[in-house]
C-alpha cells in the first residue's frame, strides 16, 4: 500500500492526497479571471488617460475601487481562496491579514498628520514674534544692540 492511499485511509476520506476540495481551477475560470482582469485595467487605464471624470481626486479613488475589485478577482480566479478551500483557514487568514493591514496604515497616516501638526509650526501659518525693542528713558544709554556671530 502507497503512503498516499495509508495517509487516505488513515483519515477516513477514501480520497487521494492530491485531491483538495475546491483544488485546481478549470481552463474556463482562468479565462474569465483573465479577461475580467484585462477589462479592470482597461477601464481605469482609459478613465486617467482621456480625463473622463475631470477631478483628480474623484479619478483616484474610482482607480482604487477597481484594483480592489481586481484583487478580489485575482483572489477568487487565480488564488482560489473561497471559504471552502482548507477548510475556511485561508479566508480566516486573509481577514486577519487585512485587519493588520488597515491598522498599520491607518495608524501610520494617523502618527504622521499629528506629528505634521504639533512639531511644523512654521509650515501652517504661525511665525516666530519679532523681537520688542526696548523703551528707553531719557537720560539713560541705550542698550548695546545683539550682534550676531558668523
Amino acid at each position: 500500500m502507497s503512503v498516499a492511499s495509508e495517509d487516505a485511509n488513515v483519515r477516513g476520506s477514501g480520497r487521494d492526497v492530491h485531491e483538495e476540495p475546491g483544488g485546481h481551477g478549470s481552463f474556463r475560470g482562468y479565462m474569465t479571471g483573465f479577461l475580467l482582469s484585462v477589462v479592470l485595467t482597461a477601464i481605469p487605464f482609459w478613465l486617467v488617460m482621456s480625463d473622463v471624470l475631470g477631478a483628480p481626486r474623484l479619478t483616484g479613488l474610482v482607480v482604487m475601487g477597481f484594483a480592489v475589485v481586481q484583487i478580489v478577482v485575482h483572489m477568487v480566479y487565480f488564488l482560489h481562496m473561497n471559504t471552502k478551500s482548507e477548510g475556511g483557514w485561508t479566508i480566516l487568514a486573509l481577514i486577519f491579514t487585512l485587519t493588520l493591514v488597515l491598522i498599520t496604515l491607518v495608524g501610520s497616516v494617523w502618527v504622521m498628520y499629528h506629528l505634521d501638526t504639533n512639531m511644523m509650526p512654521a509650515d501652517h501659518g504661525m511665525h516666530m514674534p519679532a523681537p520688542q525693542s526696548v523703551p528707553v528713558e531719557p537720560g539713560t544709554a541705550a542698550p548695546p544692540p545683539h550682534q550676531h556671530q558668523h
